[in-house]
């Protein structure tokens, strides 16, 4: 290996000034340059590397090309020192191209690039002229190639037009074809449309006729029920004094106010009502009445109203709501925010709801009871997302009708003689639910229920 002269400077470092490039090295020569470069970096020691390329000693000569291929170009370009060494290690590799190169009569049958970059190391005199001639070189060859790339591009091109033109013309006919089919469809479907609105006039007439004949009917019908109406009233007259004969009984029933004389009302008053149904449906004439059937007086093998009073349970006791509830057909309306600002005012109203509407379910599950919740919706501002839960019919009264009107309305529908239990704090429900035939019990009575459920 040459060692540096004049105080370090290597040799040709003349020669170099008196040579430079004006313009940047091809792409192909940059390249081929730093993979010369890269595989003979591998030959020297850390200590003849410059300072920036000694990181990437110990990288492979792809992993050098790959990432120090800047670096190794500038050190290249201005470090004669490490130039020289790699050409020295280019002239041991391949001592034929790098003496040819050197004597400025390369082969003519080399690699313009491979010349070029091996000018570029050695830098020999002239070396600037080899560049800048491979550089040409390269750029024609690439010309050529992009010229013959073009020409195949411009064939496959002109197939692909040909081929494309085929398909457009079998496409075309298929397209025709299919608009020949949608025509028959369309005339086909056209004349099912004008058979169908043929059925469709038939029918409307048909229609008409058959309103005619409900409208006879419909006054077929109102004749008859005016008839049955005349009927019923004729029945109920001839039912008064049987009525009138029960009423000592009734009376007795309600001044008892004991659960077992609320149990005999609530059966009687459904055997009548079902007896006086039969009647109308039957046309039975009234039985007679002996005088000594309506004397009050106890007989053998029936309890007397001493006995009825002994059994009488509290007003408060929660098996008076049981007693209630095991009546056939009862019907258990809850007066809603009532019980809940009785049982729990601080929760927040959706909180009490669902409280409340979980008792009842577990009460309507285990009674058998019709059960119904009313609430008073007349502040809502939207409808209540609820999903009412099994057993129990959930009612929000409407703008303009409290709860409390609601409450009559239920208890005001239900045939007289069925077993209604009506559950409200309030004085005025409770009074006008009792004149209407139901049964008026406390909040406090329902939330005792309650609480033993949970």
């Amino acid at each position: 290996m040459e060692q540096p002269a004049h105080g370090g400077e290597p040799a040709g470092a003349a020669g170099d000034a008196a040579e430079t490039l004006d313009h940047p090295l091809p792409e192909g020569v940059r390249r081929r340059v730093v993979a010369l470069v890269a595989d003979a970096f591998g030959g020297l020691t850390v200590a003849e590397l410059p300072a920036p390329l000694r990181q990437y000693a110990r990288f492979t000569a792809s992993r050098r090309a790959k990432f120090a291929g800047n670096a190794m170009a500038a050190a290249l370009d201005t470090d004669p020192l490490f130039r020289q060494r790699i050409g020295e290690r280019f002239k041991q590799g391949q001592p034929e191209l790098a003496g040819a190169v050197e004597s400025g009569t390369p082969p003519a049958a080399a690699d313009p690039v491979d010349v070029a970059a091996a000018a570029y190391v050695l830098r020999p005199p002239g070396w600037v002229k080899l560049v800048a001639a491979a550089g040409e070189e390269a750029q024609r060859a690439d010309a050529e190639r992009a010229d013959e790339a073009g020409r195949r591009e411009l064939e496959r091109l002109r197939e692909e037009l040909a081929a494309a033109r085929d398909r457009s013309r079998g496409e075309t006919e298929q397209l025709r074809h299919d608009l020949e089919v949608a025509r028959k469809e369309a005339e086909s479907l056209h004349r099912k449309l004008r058979s169908a609105q043929s059925d469709v006039r038939r029918g409307e007439a048909a229609l008409r006729k058959a309103q005619g004949e409900i409208e006879a009917v419909r006054a077929e019908s109102a004749a008859q029920v005016s008839a049955a109406e005349s009927e019923t009233r004729r029945l109920r007259a001839r039912l008064g004094e049987v009525e009138a004969a029960l009423e000592a009984s009734r009376r007795s029933a309600r001044e008892g106010r004991s659960v077992e004389d609320m149990r005999l009302r609530l059966l009687l008053d459904t055997v009548l009502d079902a007896a006086q149904g039969l009647r109308r449906e039957l046309a039975l004439p009234p039985v007679s009445v002996h005088p000594a059937d309506t004397v009050d007086a106890v007989e053998p093998g029936r309890m007397s109203p001493k006995d009825i009073a002994a059994r009488a349970l509290s007003e408060t006791d929660p098996a008076l709501l049981d007693q209630l509830l095991a009546l056939p057909q009862a019907h258990l309306v809850v007066d809603g925010y009532n019980v809940t600002k009785t049982g729990y005012p601080t929760m927040p109203l959706e909180k009490q709801r669902l409280r409340l509407l979980g008792g009842l379910s577990a009460l309507a599950a285990r009674s058998g009871a019709e059960v119904t919740c009313v609430f008073d919706g007349a502040e809502l501002a939207a409808p209540v997302l609820l999903a009412p839960p099994r057993g129990v019919r959930v009612l929000f009264s409407k703008p303009g009708v409290t709860a409390d009107e609601l409450i009559r309305q239920l208890v005001r529908a239900e045939p007289p003689g069925r077993p209604v239990v009506v559950v409200s704090t309030d004085r005025e429900v409770a009074d006008g639910v009792a004149k209407a035939g139901a049964r008026p019990v406390a909040s406090a009575l329902l939330l005792k229920r309650l609480s033993r459920l949970s």
